[in-house]
C-alpha cells in the first residue's frame, strides 16, 4: 500500500502556494502603471507648444490614459531631427514642424501667402481642414501619423539691433542683407526670389548668429519667437508670408501597437488640445504683437502695394517652383481648397 500521509501537506503547500503566485501575477498587471511615452518639440515656453502640450496632458491624465514623458524647447533635438526620429520610431510623438527634406511634397505646408488671415487658415487646417487630407496621406507615406494641427500664427522678417535698413520694398530693400532662413528649400526660394542673401541656419544656433551679426535679419519668425529673442532683434517686419502651423504626430508602429481604448484616450486628449490651440492662438498673437512694442521693437506694417508687390513676386517663382517638386496634380488639389475658401 502506498503511504500518502507524508506527501499530502506538500501537495496542499504548493497548492497554496500557486494560487497566491497567480494572484500576485494579476494584481502586478493590473495595478502596474503603463509604460510612459515620449512627448518632444523643439520650441520655447512662449511658443503655443507649451501650453498645447499641458492641455493635452491634463486632458490624457482626466481620461486615464497612459501618461507623457514631456520633452520640450529642443532638449531631444530640433524640429527636423525630432521628425525624422518620429519617423524612425525613436519618440513615439511630437509637434513638429514640415520636413520637407525628407519629403519635397512638404514644401505645400510652406507656401506663401497660402491664406492671408485666421478664418481661411482654419478652412485649410483646421478639425475637418480642407488640406488635412492631403497631409495625412504624405505624413502616412512617411511612417508618420498625423493626430491633429496646432497653429502657430503668421510668419514674418525681423531684423536685428544695427541693421538700419528696413526691409519693406522687395526685391529692392533684400539686397546687401544676410537674412537666416530654415534649412527648407522653398526657404531659400523665397527670400532670392526677394532679393536677399538667404543663409540656412538652423533654429537652435539662430539667437546666437544674430547676437554675433553673422545675419542681419531673420525669416518665418511669428511673434512668439520674436519675444524669445528681443535682445536682439531691432524692427519686425509683418510680411506674413507664411502661415506657421505644426503636426500633432505619432509614429505608425508604435501607434498600431497601442490598444484601441488608449489611441482613443490620446486622440480625444489631442483633439481637445487642438480645440483649445484654434480657439485661442489669435489671441495669444495679438497679445504677443502688444508685448513686443512694449519690448521697444520697432513694428512695421507693409502699405497695400508693398504688400501687393511682395505677393506677386512669389505667386509668380514660388508656386511655379513647388510644383516642379511636388507635381500638378498635388498642386491643383491645393489650388482648388484655396478657391471653396469661403
Amino acid at each position: 500500500m502506498i503511504r500518502t500521509r507524508g506527501i499530502f501537506p506538500y501537495v496542499v503547500a504548493f497548492v497554496v502556494i500557486a494560487i497566491v503566485t497567480e494572484f500576485l501575477i494579476i494584481r502586478s498587471v493590473v495595478t502596474e502603471p503603463r509604460d510612459k511615452f515620449i512627448l518632444a518639440h523643439g520650441m520655447p515656453a512662449t511658443h503655443i507648444f507649451e501650453p498645447a502640450s499641458q492641455i493635452f496632458m491634463a486632458s490624457l491624465k482626466a481620461l486615464d490614459g497612459p501618461q507623457a514623458e514631456y520633452h520640450p524647447s529642443g532638449t531631444l533635438g530640433d524640429w527636423v531631427l525630432i521628425f525624422e526620429q518620429v519617423a524612425l520610431g525613436a519618440i513615439p510623438m511630437s509637434l513638429t514642424f514640415s520636413a520637407s527634406d525628407i519629403d519635397p511634397r512638404l514644401n505645400l505646408a510652406y507656401l506663401a501667402y497660402i491664406v492671408v488671415d485666421w478664418e481661411s487658415a482654419y478652412q485649410l487646417f483646421g478639425p475637418e481642414g480642407m488640406l488635412i487630407d492631403i497631409y495625412d496621406g504624405i505624413l502616412a507615406d512617411n511612417g508618420v501619423v498625423m493626430l491633429g494641427i496646432i497653429p502657430s500664427g503668421f510668419a514674418s522678417i525681423a531684423t536685428r539691433k544695427g541693421v538700419n535698413s528696413v526691409p519693406v520694398n522687395f526685391p529692392s530693400d533684400g539686397k546687401g542683407l544676410k537674412i537666416r532662413v530654415p534649412n527648407v528649400p522653398i526657404a531659400v526660394q523665397r527670400f532670392e526670389t526677394w532679393g536677399f542673401s538667404p543663409l540656412p541656419i538652423s533654429y537652435s544656433e539662430l539667437h546666437i548668429a544674430l547676437q554675433l551679426g553673422s545675419v542681419d535679419a531673420r525669416s518665418f519668425a511669428p511673434p512668439a519667437e520674436i519675444l524669445q529673442m528681443k535682445d536682439v532683434i531691432g524692427s519686425y517686419i509683418l510680411t506674413r508670408d507664411y502661415f506657421e502651423f505644426a503636426f500633432w504626430t505619432a509614429n505608425r508602429k508604435w501607434w498600431d501597437g497601442l490598444d484601441e481604448q488608449d489611441r482613443q484616450r490620446i486622440q480625444t486628449a489631442v483633439n481637445d488640445s487642438v480645440a483649445w490651440s484654434w480657439e485661442n492662438a489669435k489671441k495669444i498673437e495679438l497679445r504677443q504683437l502688444q508685448e513686443i512694442k512694449a519690448a521697444g521693437i520697432t513694428v512695421v506694417e507693409l502699405t497695400d502695394d508693398q504688400l501687393d508687390t511682395a505677393k506677386s513676386l512669389l505667386m509668380e517663382s514660388e508656386w511655379n517652383w513647388v510644383e516642379k517638386k511636388v507635381g500638378s496634380d498635388l498642386l491643383n488639389s491645393v489650388r482648388a481648397a484655396i478657391k471653396r475658401i469661403d
